[in-house]
């Protein structure tokens, strides 16, 4: 591809030159999925082998994918993110943002979403897709946590947008992160005697969780999504606000065996949301 000698010290242009084919944005959409094997990629993808083959081994000798041998006979390989190619995820959800407002939506600045739409659609399908696996966000105490319990029959995890956000009554559906962190925190008990963990995530930093955690005495662990790792493996809904990329209020019911059994979005009537999810989980976790 021929550029214009100023694209040589243009990021814009250097990353377009990455980004800039359709199917290779498709490609590490379908990666960060957790889709990593060949076959996976050309079914979610719908794409012929020898395009696919060519557009992987571009990937790769752009350094956003390395091969990683996972069967010897046959020769197979699968394909990962670089960490370059991680840091592209911010990108992808923003993508994603900006689609799901300015062309599948009204352009409306919203943290919920109408019945009908794309955002709607897309969660409520998530029920029977698997997280993939080794997902892990960073928690309150610093370290990596699994965004689903490894000792639990069941995990309630739920999105919100961030508390202490004085903005959020400027920003239909964003008003209500504490509440739901309290009547989370009040349902504990009750959570646990039936087997089921819980997780809450949202883009705010460590520092900023760790310090609501502490003040608001959160017994589950508040896992930050900085660096999107959970909604683009998700294609979760997100909404620009306070210039960061925030997740909308949303709650997954996840089974041992890391499959979204029970979808709850929009969340309007965080009370109902709560124990509905509670309700949910008993059951999911009663039938593992």
């Amino acid at each position: 591809m021929r550029m214009h000698n100023a694209d040589a010290t243009c990021g814009i242009a250097q990353a377009a030159m990455v980004l800039g084919d359709w199917w290779n944005v498709l490609v590490l959409r379908e990666v960060a999925r957790g889709h990593v094997r060949f076959d996976a990629l050309a079914a979610e993808i719908g794409l012929s082998r020898k395009v696919l083959t060519e557009r992987l081994g571009r990937l790769v000798a752009h350094g956003v994918l390395h091969r990683s041998l996972y069967q010897r006979r046959p020769v197979r390989y699968e394909y990962l993110l670089t960490d370059a190619g991680a840091a592209l995820l911010p990108l992808l959800v923003a993508m994603q943002d900006w689609g799901d407002r300015w062309v599948l939506g009204d352009g409306s600045l919203t943290a919920t979403a109408e019945s009908d739409g794309a955002e709607h659609a897309r969660v409520h399908a998530l029920a029977g897709s698997r997280l993939p696996d080794g997902l892990e966000l960073p928690g309150g105490e610093g370290a990596d946590l699994p965004v689903v319990s490894p000792d639990s029959a069941a995990t309630v995890l739920f999105t919100y947008p961030g508390t202490g956000i004085e903005w959020g009554e400027q920003i239909p559906g964003a008003v209500g992160c504490t509440l739901e962190n309290r009547l989370f925190r009040d349902a504990w008990p009750d959570f646990r005697r039936a087997g089921v963990d819980v997780r809450g995530v949202s883009t705010q930093l460590v520092h900023e969780q760790a310090e609501f955690a502490r003040s608001e005495e959160v017994p589950y662990p508040l896992l930050s999504d900085t660096a999107h790792q959970l909604a683009a493996a998700l294609r979760l809904p997100m909404f620009r606000g306070a210039g960061r990329l925030r997740h909308k209020r949303l709650i997954l019911i996840v089974d041992a065996e890391r499959t979204v059994r029970h979808t709850l979005f929009p969340v309007v009537d965080v009370p109902h949301a709560v124990a509905e999810s509670l309700r949910l989980a008993a059951d999911c976790a009663r039938t593992a």
